[in-house]
């Protein structure tokens, strides 16, 4: 295994330019796309998430890692097909019906992202027909949803009821989050799991799907 160290450094801190020198170097000298994605950034971004969950860093210093994770990864997603990188699953994700924010979502997202996931993103406002439709289209281990709004929450059981006629719900696990969603909610509606922040999402996500480390 090769050493990180620098690249981890960087992303850790957000430089994202020191962070994809490294990662142009990891390359150059012959390192693995798998090993530097699983030991560079993934393992990181899971350092990350595990410090933002413990509320030692917060929103600001996590996009900023995230974002840098993302530029890096610009560069491998290229040699991913010709070096027959594995993903840990497919994630389709969007704030539901009726709800234009997306700050939370999108932190969800990289972190996901981050953690080795393959994301399709819906955006905002999206109807549970269009849920439907992409679940059929990409079929998504994991589907979350967002709402920011105690207004728009009622979109999430409709989204679920809409899995259910099209007789996909049960392919799919189902992950809610956002400020007024809760547990409790999550229960009630019959979603898979609840995530309160990206960090726990991405551990949430793991459990979903038995993923260990």
């Amino acid at each position: 295994m090769s050493d990180f160290k620098a690249l981890a450094e960087a992303v850790t801190k957000g430089d994202i330019k020191t962070a994809v020198a490294e990662t142009q170097k990891a390359l150059d000298s012959g390192s693995n796309v798998q090993d530097i994605l699983d030991n560079g950034l993934i393992a990181t971004m899971d350092e990350v998430g595990e410090r933002f969950s413990k509320g030692l860093i917060f929103v600001p210093q996590m996009l900023r890692s995230a974002r840098t994770m993302q530029e890096c990864m610009k560069l491998l997603q290229p040699l991913f097909q010709e070096s027959d990188v594995t993903s840990k699953g497919k994630v389709l994700i969007g704030t539901v019906k009726g709800d234009l924010h997306d700050i939370g979502k999108n932190l969800v997202s990289m972190m996901m992202e981050g953690a080795g996931f393959t994301i399709t993103d819906l955006g905002v406002d999206v109807a549970p027909e269009k849920f439907v439709q992409k679940v059929q289209e990409v079929e998504p281990d994991i589907v979350g949803m967002s709402a920011l709004l105690s207004t728009t929450m009622p979109s999430m059981p409709l989204t679920i009821e809409a899995l259910q006629k099209a007789e996909i719900r049960d392919k799919v696990k189902i992950m809610i989050g956002g400020a007024p969603v809760t547990e409790k909610y999550a229960q009630e509606i019959k979603a898979d799991s609840y995530a309160s922040d990206a960090g726990s999402a991405v551990t949430k996500a793991k459990e979903l799907l038995g993923i260990r480390g």
